[in-house]
């Protein structure tokens, strides 16, 4: 019997939506810091992508005082099939976001902060100023706090990325998403290899670094394309890599072809630790910023210890 019908992407399906697995469970939390963190976001009119993108591990990662800021505003121009940010027409860039972030750095305590953003194609730099900026207020209100950037792909924007390098995150982040073959349908408006070049250019223009790249698993990829991807990365230095799989958003958004069991991201990581990664988070949940900070902690010794051998 066939199933329901879908509304995805604008056309009709006539797949049934397939039912989560019993590994995949959002945790939620009643800690008083997931509301007093989501309080002060909305004092200082920050955006998080924990909300935007309506990331699973919220709860979690709030209640550690852990939240990744997307900067230059909450509507992106581009329409990604896997994205629940809302698409439209941004509003003008918030000239105080910067001195507002660096306020949340400092309130919050954190010890290293990871800031996003939406695609602004509507920009000239593509938002890369606001990033510089950003990171500039919070290195002078909070010196010790360690800075991970994800940045969206500022193609067609000169100068965008060398700006951005300029500015000296500790980690430079952009996520290839998918494989090659499915961009036109799940990535529109990107492209893998400008995509690919721009995590390599990151790295040459700033080789102390690091750098990261994730990857969503479930949307009809095959392990000989992952693998590629893994190559590829490895060959344009990225220092780490994250897997986790794909959640439908909305029934308007790219439907899940499979659900990666637990033990099919062990051999994920393995594979991509024996091509050189220096960290790997390969898990159901793992998202870009999940555990950040750890994992840059991680990093770091993971660095140490490979300069030693070497």
């Amino acid at each position: 019997m066939s199933g329901p019908l879908l509304k995805i992407e604008g056309r009709e399906s006539s797949k049934a939506e397939l039912p989560r697995p019993p590994w995949i469970r959002i945790r939620l939390s009643s800690d008083p810091l997931v509301e007093q963190t989501r309080q002060l976001m909305r004092r200082l009119k920050l955006n998080t992508v924990c909300e935007e993108a309506a990331c699973p591990n919220l709860s979690e990662c709030w209640a550690e005082r852990h939240a990744t800021v997307m900067i230059l505003g909450s509507v992106c121009t581009r329409a990604c099939a896997f994205c629940n940010v809302d698409t439209g027409m941004p509003d003008p860039v918030d000239i105080g976001e910067p001195e507002h972030l660096a306020a949340a750095v400092s309130e919050l305590g954190l010890e290293h902060v990871v800031i996003t953003s939406v695609d602004r194609d509507d920009l000239s730099d593509g938002g890369a100023g606001q990033f510089a900026k950003s990171i500039e207020a919070i290195r002078n209100l909070s010196r010790e706090t360690t800075i991970e950037i994800l940045t969206p792909d500022f193609r067609r924007k000169p100068d965008a990325l060398e700006r951005v390098v300029a500015a000296a995150p500790d980690v430079f982040n952009h996520n290839l998403e998918t494989v090659p073959r499915l961009y036109r349908s799940v990535r529109p408006g990107a492209d893998y290899r400008h995509s690919l070049d721009l995590l390599a250019r990151a790295k040459r223009l700033r080789s102390e670094m690091f750098t990261k790249s994730g990857i969503m698993v479930g949307l009809g990829e095959t392990l000989p394309e992952i693998l590629e991807v893994m190559d590829d990365l490895r060959a344009a230095h990225v220092d780490f890599l994250t897997i986790g799989q794909y959640l439908r958003p909305t029934p308007k958004h790219a439907s899940v072809e499979r659900y990666m069991p637990p033990e099919e991201f062990d051999d994920l990581a393995r594979a991509a630790r024996e091509r050189g990664f220096l960290v790997v988070s390969a898990s159901p949940l793992t998202r870009s910023s999940y555990h950040a900070q750890a994992d840059f902690r991680r990093l770091q010794a993971a660095r140490i210890d490979a300069e030693s051998q070497g």
